[in-house]
């Protein structure tokens, strides 16, 4: 006969539409037979169909103090309508603020991307562990703990899910330049290392084969030459030399 929830609104799946659909069964009902008896009725039903909360999108610091911006979508149903009537005032507006407080709960242990000496799993080694990388076992846990939150109320947890995860703007554009910063670094090494194995194979195969006899003068030089050819950033121009070195 009771239920609190009847007139909140929030961004999910039955209350989107602003409740037009819900309006027009009740003129329905009011045109047939009159009523206001009708109009109660319907208001005071409680749905057992499977739901979707879409959490407004939060600002949250991860486990290194960057602030993240991060939304998550909760499929959730009434199991139990006598407790979600009377152990709670409302239980929509309680499950979305148990939403809020777990999403942040669980996103402050993780890092937004993976991150050196950094124990998310609670057992005291470092691990891989991050927000971008690890989003199944985050949205797993986040659900957990909603779950463990709102049992009281009669309501279950079938799934989480996050569906925004970006840095804040605030910092967005700095820590843009430091993944490029890193993938620049990454291709540098890569190049140098390539550049001393191919100049080391080509020590050897002038020493294997006498080509010519090159002194320690000579072979720096040379290092020297194919080191600025191979790791440049454009290609080299050759100068020919007509004289000696000495």
């Amino acid at each position: 006969a009771v239920n609190p929830a009847a007139k909140t609104k929030l961004n999910q799946s039955g209350d989107v539409d602003g409740g037009n659909a819900a309006k027009s069964v009740l003129t329905l009902a009011a045109a047939g037979t009159g009523g206001s008896s009708n109009s109660s009725c319907v208001s005071k039903k409680i749905s057992l169909k499977i739901m979707t909360l879409n959490n407004n999108r939060q600002k949250i610091n991860d486990c290194l103090g960057n602030p993240v911006e991060i939304g998550i979508a909760v499929m959730w149903r009434v199991t139990d309508t006598a407790k979600a009537v009377f152990n709670v005032d409302n239980y929509k507006e309680y499950l979305s603020l148990q939403c809020d407080s777990a999403l942040r709960n669980i996103v402050r242990i993780y890092p937004y991307d993976v991150a050196p000496n950094v124990d998310t799993t609670g057992d005291g080694v470092a691990d891989e562990g991050s927000l971008r990388g690890s989003s199944e076992i985050v949205a797993g846990r986040i659900r957990d703990e909603i779950q463990q939150k709102v049992a009281e109320a009669g309501l279950e947890i079938i799934e989480a899910r996050i569906t925004y995860l970006a840095y804040a703007p605030e910092i967005a554009a700095v820590m843009l330049q430091r993944q490029q910063a890193s993938a620049i670094i990454d291709a540098r090494k890569m190049i140098v290392d390539g550049a001393v194995g191919m100049v080391e194979m080509a020590l050897e195969r002038l020493n294997e084969n006498n080509v010519v006899e090159l002194d320690e003068e000579r072979k720096a030089a040379m290092v020297s030459n194919l080191l600025v050819v191979l790791c440049g950033n454009h290609d080299a121009q050759p100068v020919v030399n007509s004289g000696s070195l000495y």
